[in-house]
């Protein structure tokens, strides 16, 4: 199977800024986790995950485990998949406000030391490496494959809710955006 399924975390403990920075899932993210899995389970044997993948951080670890659990498989961690890099010296309270500078623009007007556009593509060069799995990643990282994959510049080209599921194809070593997952209303911070 060719495609590659990209769930954002469960709703999270708390947010960036918080003193937690790595918050693990709320009582509502692990529903949204254990509901994520029966969506899977739910689909005939051919069309479910072989692998389950997630970013290191806690709260994609804790959504990613009912379905592993579920499928009998290890989970692999790939920090390619992982929240989008805090420019360097920059604080854990500074980076709401970065963060929300970064979605009204460009990938490659994003401040700081690093290209945000190549970072973006780093995210689907990561994706295209598991055709067949359920990759648990975060908001920014989602946003980047959908940019990279429908060739859109933006950084927030769509607010894909918690435990949202998108599809994309893997074509060549790259992806083609299949479903966009469901949509929220929330703010990410």
């Amino acid at each position: 199977m060719n495609l590659v399924s990209v769930i954002r975390h469960g709703r999270p403990a708390s947010s960036w800024g918080d003193a937690d920075q790595d918050p693990g899932l709320d009582p509502a993210g692990r529903a949204q986790a254990e509901a994520v899995a029966a969506q899977f389970l739910a689909l005939p044997a051919e069309e479910r995950p072989t692998r389950v993948v997630s970013s290191p951080l806690r709260r994609c670890r804790e959504t990613a485990e009912p379905l592993a659990e579920a499928l009998d498989v290890d989970i692999i961690i790939d920090p390619r998949v992982g929240e989008i890099p805090t420019p360097v010296g920059m604080s854990a309270a500074d980076r709401p406000t970065w963060l929300r500078r970064a979605f009204g623009g460009q990938w490659q007007a994003v401040e700081g030391d690093l290209d945000y556009r190549a970072w973006a593509q780093s995210v689907e060069v990561a994706l295209t490496d598991y055709p067949g799995a359920a990759v648990f990643s975060h908001f920014v990282a989602l946003n980047a494959a959908v940019a990279i994959a429908t060739g859109r510049e933006e950084v927030a080209v769509f607010r894909p809710d918690h435990c949202s599921i998108t599809r994309f194809e893997v074509q060549a070593g790259h992806l083609r955006l299949e479903t966009l997952g469901r949509e929220s209303d929330s703010q990410v911070l």
